[in-house]
């Protein structure tokens, strides 16, 4: 069990450093899983806004979890379940529907011992669970801790953890501590007393660090490493600077430069497993991949912006499965992506009256990309100038991506203003619309807010037609039959108005294979790239196999897909280009 904390500040990066750990140790041929550990009463994250907490990602379960889980799955390329994600609220519950059980027997049920070793007992049994494709047991399983090191929150947690050190033995535990060396004054100097705190206030709760993972804007200066290794107690070899490098797809590689690998071999004696030479195999050609991967991010490509029309764009971390989809599918086609963040409500009449500044900039930003993007959300606010994102796309052959909401604000353009119907709209926003092109799901709990959407993994079959065997979107998934992604909604497309829009040149070329009458995909007829998924396809995406819906629009974008389509290698012409 690798366990990873954090200290002085949230948000230092936790997630992405036992990322990249995990792909580290999986480099070696090993098995890795992870867990995370939310300190917040929330059951789940369902229910959580992402301008509070950052995006909301779905597994294959449907269960709805923190964003670092996707870190994880899209390093480590595993299929985790909502038990790999604990919180407050999950704990306190499984503990007092024992309590209510009798399970206790009449004991007074407190934290320590009963809150303490629900926790310990919930990571022994998730970390031994496989979650890699070949069914392998996990031989590494890598926790982190969320929060900081000293809330009162995560206080129970960290005890949790300190008495796991002694159930599982010493060789079978390693704590990184990830903390800040923060950079002040005008001459730049590194200042380590955070860090010496931080360490002091996790020693004095139970638990010394193996390992210091410090984050900070530049490398360590002299002596730094020196100094932390005196007032911290950790040999300086086992300190590591993760400082800023030019993409997170570099995190790895620095740690590895560095000599983590050895280091944790050394502590866990990873040398004692039995690792079979095909896993050995195994590891090398995905470290091959990754340094290639990370090589193209650093490499000087062709750039091409694409304009993402959301509600939550003041926090980008709201929308970051989203942008890892982009970034997956522009270094797999040798380019490189801009985003160009629009707020969808600025599209608006309503903001041309307002700020007319801010309308025009934000119509700028639109019009000058390469392809337009149009991702889920919830509620009212920005719908009408998502409806003119996808309409701009729709009449000016732009390359359009529309996912979930963007599948139905593409049809409720439509609708209005190629099938005559100027007053249709989503149920969801207005009950009592005129035309409701956009309805309520009928299986769905009308009251309860909490894990009642239709969530998880579920099969999309394309259609047994001439447009739909052709489709683009069919050949950039592989011409299979049939898809499997992940969902997260509550509305659906009126079936009763599908023949309408398809008579016009809206295709649903694919529909779920429980009832055939749920639309999953569309695709409009005579027009470059013009694609909706009622799905959300970057729950899937991996850094080395990027997700298709994604993947198709940086190809059109960048006026490569006929070419892709054709069987043409892309790759290979991208670098012959660079060569010459």
């Amino acid at each position: 069990y690798i366990i990873v904390s954090g200290g002085v500040i949230s948000g230092i990066g936790k997630g992405i450093i036992a990322s990249s750990t995990g792909l580290l140790l999986k480099t070696l041929g090993l098995t890795v899983t992870s867990i995370k550990i939310d300190p917040y009463l929330n059951i789940d994250a369902g229910t959580l806004s992402p301008l509070d907490h950052g995006e909301v990602f779905v597994l294959d379960d449907g269960g709805e979890v923190d964003l670092d889980l996707g870190n994880y799955e899209r390093y480590l390329s595993v299929t985790l379940t909502r038990d790999n994600n604990i919180t407050t609220g999950k704990i306190y519950r499984e503990v007092i529907d024992k309590e209510r059980r009798g399970d206790y027997l009449g004991k007074t049920v407190q934290v320590v011992p009963h809150i303490t070793n629900a926790i310990q007992d919930w990571v022994e049994r998730v970390g031994n669970v496989s979650t890699s494709d070949h069914g392998r047991a996990p031989d590494v399983c890598i926790v982190e801790l969320g929060g900081t090191v000293g809330d009162i929150e995560s206080a129970p947690f960290i005890e949790a953890m300190r008495q796991f050190q002694f159930r599982v033995g010493h060789d079978n535990f390693c704590l990184i501590h990830v903390s800040l060396i923060p950079v002040v004054g005008a001459v730049g100097e590194q200042k380590t007393k955070p860090t010496q705190a931080s360490v002091r206030d996790l020693r004095g709760l139970g638990l010394s660090p193996d390992i210091l993972a410090c984050r900070s804007a530049l490398p360590f200066e002299d002596g730094i490493r020196e100094k932390l290794a005196m007032f911290c107690q950790v040999s300086p070899k086992q300190i590591f600077s993760v400082h800023d490098c030019e993409s997170l797809y570099h995190v790895p590689i620095l740690l590895q430069q560095q000599g983590i690998i050895d280091v944790l071999t050394d502590r866990l004696k990873l040398k004692q497993l039995s690792i079979s030479p095909e896993n050995c195999a195994e590891g090398d050609t995905l470290w091959a991949q990754w340094r290639e991967f990370a090589r193209r991010r650093a490499r000087d490509l062709d750039e091409t912006t694409i304009a993402i029309v959301g509600k939550y764009t003041n926090l980008a971390d709201s929308y970051i499965s989203v942008v890892k989809a982009l970034e997956h599918a522009a270094l797999n086609v040798n380019r490189k992506v801009k985003i160009s963040w629009v707020e969808a409500s600025d599209l608006e009449d309503a903001t041309m009256h307002k700020d007319p500044l801010k309308y025009h900039e934000a119509w700028q930003h639109l019009c000058a990309a390469n392809g337009i993007l149009v991702p889920g959300g919830f509620g009212e606010r920005g719908v009408e100038g998502k409806v003119l994102a996808a309409k701009w796309a729709r009449e000016h052959s732009i390359p359009y991506l529309g996912i979930c909401l963007g599948l139905q604000v593409a049809v409720i353009d439509f609708a209005r203003h190629v099938c005559s119907m100027p007053r249709a709209f989503s149920m969801e926003f207005r009950e009592d619309c005129e035309d409701p092109v956009v309805v309520f799901m009928p299986e769905i709990d009308r009251t309860t807010m909490g894990g009642t959407m239709r969530l998880g993994s579920r099969p999309t079959v394309f259609q047994d037609s001439d447009f739909a065997r052709n489709s683009r979107i069919r050949k950039l998934y592989g011409n299979v039959n049939e898809v499997h992604e992940r969902h997260r909604h509550r509305y659906e497309v009126n079936p009763e108005k599908v023949k309408e829009f398809e008579a016009h040149g809206l295709q649903f070329v694919g529909r779920d294979a429980e009832t055939g009458e749920r639309m999953e995909i569309l695709e409009l007829d005579n027009h470059p790239y013009f694609v909706g998924v009622q799905y959300h396809p970057e729950y899937l995406t991996r850094p080395l196999n990027p997700s298709p819906p994604f993947l198709g629009l940086l190809l059109a974008a960048s006026g490569q897909l006929d070419s892709y389509l054709n069987g043409e290698d892309i790759s290979r012409a991208a670098e012959a280009k660079l060569m010459m």
